[in-house]
């Protein structure tokens, strides 16, 4: 019996799409130390990699400046655009942007005590109109994490915030033992079933390891891989007919219509 991963290298789609089938993807992260940053440029290099037409967003802070630095927080990625909940303007995308106008989804974010950070909470609070829409619905994501230590969240994290996509009916899609490397009993690393990920320290100073960088890659793969086929299977669905037109009422009939009096 083969190992987990070692027969399922390849997604569901091993070939590049063709231009009218690339998937969109947007890889959207939250990252204080840069830990996940560097995560998400090593998925948005396998997503690339599978074919997909890739956008790094970034989610806005929400800490004053005056706090990221008593916390030692550099400074973000100026070249990343980040999402705005007003009106878009330079380097700047909407929410409504960020989230819809794409193929599929990748998020990445650390963990607040096995949670989701506030940050990031604050975008999937504010997606109350796309809920009432059903903007979201049938969208595949997938999502990658940073943590401070082992046991620090690597699971919680991911499962907890299965709720918010969930709730919109977008298709989780994990990473699972889609490669050996996720297996690795060579080394401490980061990652699990539920997507890629990478151990920070205590003090914030390990960065993700090559081995956390190639799981990534591989998510950012196997992802686009999936998102692909569902956009080619949609595409092929016959479309839907539209719904018949409610009955007229009968010509010249009125409510208060008396039959006509019988001749005598």
């Amino acid at each position: 019996m083969s190992r987990p991963g070692s027969a399922a290298k390849s997604g569901p789609m091993t070939a590049k799409p063709t231009s009218s089938h690339r998937a969109r993807i947007n890889v959207i992260y939250y990252s204080m130390y840069g830990h996940v940053a560097t995560l998400a440029k090593s998925i948005a290099k396998g997503a690339e990699a599978a074919g997909a037409e890739v956008r790094l967003i970034q989610i806005p802070e929400t800490l004053s400046q005056e706090v990221l630095g008593k916390m030692y927080a550099p400074e973000k990625d100026s070249a990343v655009p980040t999402i705005t909940f007003g009106e878009a303007s330079d380097n700047t995308v909407t929410l409504e942007d960020a989230l819809v106008n794409c193929d599929g989804i990748i998020l990445g974010f650390p963990t607040r005590f096995g949670g989701m950070p506030a940050q990031v909470k604050a975008v999937w609070d504010a997606t109350g109109g796309l809920w009432m829409k059903g903007a979201l619905v049938g969208k595949p994501l997938s999502i990658f994490f940073s943590t401070g230590s082992q046991g620090g969240g690597q699971e919680t994290t991911a499962l907890t915030s299965l709720t918010n996509f969930i709730h919109h009916g977008m298709l989780f899609v994990p990473l699972g033992y889609s490669t050996p490397l996720s297996g690795n009993m060579d080394e401490i690393h980061g990652g699990s079933a539920y997507g890629a990920g990478t151990y920070a320290g205590s003090d914030g100073k390990r960065q993700p390891s090559e081995l956390e960088l190639k799981i990534a890659e591989h998510q950012g793969t196997f992802f686009t891989q999936t998102a692909t086929a569902l956009k080619i299977g949609r595409a092929a669905l016959p479309p839907k007919e539209a719904s018949p037109p409610d009955p007229k009422p009968e010509e010249g009939h009125k409510k208060h219509d008396r039959p006509p009096s019988a001749k005598k």
